[in-house]
């Protein structure tokens, strides 16, 4: 029987907190964090207990409306105050995901619409602004998979990488919800999840939420895509990403890029699901967006009772990389599906 997760992240407006699956703690333990403030939130999302680029959008939204709902204001110039701070704090927790300063920006543009109200009718504001950016989200994501299940065919198999499902936002995700809607309709699909190293999210998570609906999935090591590729087993790669360039070059999860360029030789599609606001105008291509580097002792220690290499050894390990747009067979965006030559169709 199909068991679906609840909402990744939702407010909680009642009590002024914000509840979110804390997915460093999954497959082996489903638990439920409440964050009160910009800072633990920021926090949250650095330590990847909330992950994925609509999610870490849909949670900065709600950290901006729980510094308002939480605080005693006096007037408009200490809430003003108050929300400048918040979003300087939310906007430091991680540098790649566009999702992050697209909600953020959202959230001020609500604010100085209603400025000149009095505080309780800001807040009110600002919840229902927040509000709106969550729902926005679900239905892009179910959008995306309504759009993406017409590429795909019963029986054929699909390789993801990273995760970009249902934890990596508020509910169906980006790459895996054309995987959903098949599953809905009852179209058979046979998914292979790269572990996605070094903190393995297709291992933890991609594997753990597709098996947990009922879906067919099959862990494999990231150097095993090549094999099942050539084994016939893979008809379509699906990957979300967490910012799009002006041009159409993706940025996603390290890994991605060298997918692309396997399946470009084997002569499979190579899909990329996102939400148009993860799309940047701002950025013209890929050698733009900036790449976040994270510690090395993930590479080394995280996953190991005892260090696993020698105290000496350099690490290098970038969060992500990008995929030249000449790799991508389509996009699919809560608008439909774009093909090559991408251009100004990305923003209509």
């Amino acid at each position: 029987m199909s068991r679906l997760l609840p909402d990744t992240v939702r407010l909680d407006a009642e009590n002024g907190v914000l509840l979110a699956i804390d997915q460093s703690k999954l497959p082996n333990s489903l638990e439920l964090i409440a964050l009160k403030t910009p800072e633990e939130i920021r926090d949250a999302i650095r330590a990847l207990k909330i992950r994925g680029a609509p999610a870490i959008g849909v949670a900065a939204a709600m950290g901006y409306y729980l510094a308002a709902r939480n605080g005693a204001y006096p007037d408009t110039d200490s809430l003003t105050a108050a929300l400048k701070e918040a979003k300087a704090v939310l906007a430091s927790s991680r540098p790649t995901a566009v999702n992050l300063f697209w909600a953020l920006e959202r959230m001020d543009k609500a604010f100085h619409k209603h400025h000149a109200a009095p505080v309780g009718e800001i807040t009110e504001a600002l919840l229902a602004e927040a509000g709106a950016i969550r729902d926005e989200d679900i239905a892009a994501c179910r959008a995306i998979g309504e759009h993406g299940v017409k590429l795909l065919k019963d029986g054929c198999g699909v390789l993801t990488h990273c995760n970009a499902g249902w934890l990596a936002a508020v509910r169906y995700g980006t790459a895996l919800a054309p995987v959903y809607l098949a599953h809905e309709q009852g179209v058979r699909l046979k998914v292979f999840a790269g572990e996605t190293r070094p903190l393995l999210q297709g291992a933890r998570l991609t594997a753990f939420e597709l098996s947990r609906a009922g879906i067919d999935v099959t862990l494999i090591a990231d150097n095993m895509a090549s094999r099942v590729m050539r084994n016939g087993w893979v008809d379509a790669v699906i990957t979300g990403c967490d910012r799009v360039a002006a041009n159409g070059d993706v940025c996603n999860k390290v890994g991605t890029s060298g997918l692309a360029v396997l399946a470009a030789y084997y002569g499979i599609p190579f899909y990329v699901c996102a939400p148009v606001s993860t799309i940047d105008p701002k950025t013209p291509t890929g050698a733009g967006i900036p790449i976040e580097e994270r510690p090395g002792s993930e590479l080394t220690e995280l996953w190991y009772r005892e260090p696993m290499t020698a105290t000496n050894v350099r690490t290098y390990n970038p969060s992500f990389d990008v995929t030249p747009r000449a790799l991508i067979t389509a996009m699919v965006t809560e608008r439909g599906i774009l093909k090559p030559p991408f251009g100004m169709e990305l923003f209509l």
